[in-house]
């Protein structure tokens, strides 16, 4: 079911068009291959098995609530696609469209990603409420109105058309993106790690979509910040990149990421996720290419003007020997990063580092009370602690 629960419930779906009764269809095929695998042992397609059974609860569901002859047709119609359903290889793989329909620009960032972790990733409602703090009612109501959206506004279940597909993979790219940042943020504390289920996303994509440069980048971007999960903290304390033990980074991870950079900048179509993960391998050179990072960073605006990657700009200039030009653009970013940590710590440590001490201080107290982690709060107290005062 890990495997293939996202490739069963895009064939469900394909055949349904109703996102709840395919989830509620496939849960209980699975709660009857329990006792029935148990009795007579695996089916010779488990698949195969899981599909039609899953389409016969489903016309149960449809029947026990026809009362309407408009549900007739749709009856019959299922009937058939339930003979039709036979070994897994004559299960179409719609897993593409249903991870372009769960990110679809019609529905608010959290949904996409909400979603995506629901059908394609097969988290409970409860863990994907945890990973982003919220209470699992309210997460339950968010997934029920973004399945509502999806059949109130017609969205399609397809693949964009050609001229569509490079803004809308961008969308998916970024949903799989914030899904590891959710992870890399509240570490695998969960029921599972959000870091791997991004990446198990990401190689989804680079399956169903071969030779797409960016796709290639967005996973190589993953490997490469992944590799070096083991030496983020040391004694319940976040470690900074430069002072991190490079002897507990995984280097067959490592080294499949930057074969896959190298990949995907051979394709000569660069995007901002090859762009990030070239910025990452830089990072992971000793010592890091602050002037490569810098240029990347000035490219990286250019596709994505944000105030977080200006911020990050300004720290590759303030490592790459500009201190006055950091500070310079970190004073333009006050207002629109006012309650973002990363901001306030990296203007404390270049303020300390210019010998502005009490501003430092002061940036550094704000950066504390931001904290999403007692790791990273323990990070920043020790880096304060440093400041005469």
């Amino acid at each position: 079911m890990r495997n293939d629960r996202g490739r069963l419930i895009a064939a469900l779906i394909s055949r349904l068009r109703d996102f709840q009764l395919a989830e509620e269809a496939l849960q209980e095929a699975a709660i009857s291959a329990l006792s029935h695998w148990g009795r007579a042992g695996l089916p010779a397609s488990p698949q195969g098995w899981l599909l039609k059974v899953a389409l016969r609860k489903a016309i149960d569901r449809l029947r026990g609530g026809a009362r309407e002859s408009r549900k007739a047709a749709e009856l019959a119609h299922l009937v058939g696609e339930e003979a039709d359903a036979g070994e897994p290889e004559m299960i179409p793989d719609q897993r593409l469209r249903l991870i372009f329909t769960c990110c679809h620009p019609a529905l608010d960032p959290k949904s996409r990603v909400a979603l995506t972790l629901r059908t394609l990733g097969g988290l409970a409602t409860g863990e994907i409420a945890r990973a982003f703090l919220d209470a699992e009612p309210t997460m339950g109501q968010r997934l029920s109105r973004a399945k509502a959206k999806i059949s109130a506004a017609g969205i399609p279940f397809k693949v964009p058309d050609p001229e569509d597909l490079p803004d809308r993979l961008n969308s998916v790219l970024t949903v799989v993106y914030l899904i590891f940042n959710a992870g890399y943020t509240v570490g695998p504390s969960l029921d599972r790690d959000l870091c791997v289920e991004a990446i198990f996303l990401a190689r989804m994509l680079a399956l169903l979509q071969p030779g797409e440069a960016e796709v290639e980048g967005c996973l190589a971007l993953l490997l490469i910040t992944h590799a070096r999960r083991d030496a983020r903290l040391r004694n319940d304390e976040t470690v900074a990149l430069t002072d991190q033990d490079r002897t507990l980074w995984d280097k067959a991870m490592l080294a499949e990421g930057l074969g896959l950079l190298d990949t995907a900048m051979a394709r000569r179509a660069p995007g901002p996720f090859q762009i990030k993960a070239a910025i990452a391998a830089c990072q992971s050179q000793s010592p890091p290419d602050w002037p490569q990072i810098v240029a990347l960073y000035a490219g990286l605006t250019r596709h994505e003007p944000t105030p977080v990657v200006r911020l990050n700009h300004a720290v590759a200039l303030a490592e790459a020997g500009n201190p006055p030009a950091a500070l310079a653009i970190f004073s333009a970013l006050e207002a629109e990063l006012a309650d973002y940590q990363p901001y306030h710590a990296a203007r404390a440590e270049y303020l300390s580092r210019s010998g502005q001490t009490t501003a430092a201080l002061d940036a550094y107290d704000r950066a504390i009370a931001l904290a999403a982690s007692e790791s990273d709060k323990a990070f920043l107290i020790r880096r304060r602690n440093r400041i005469p005062s």
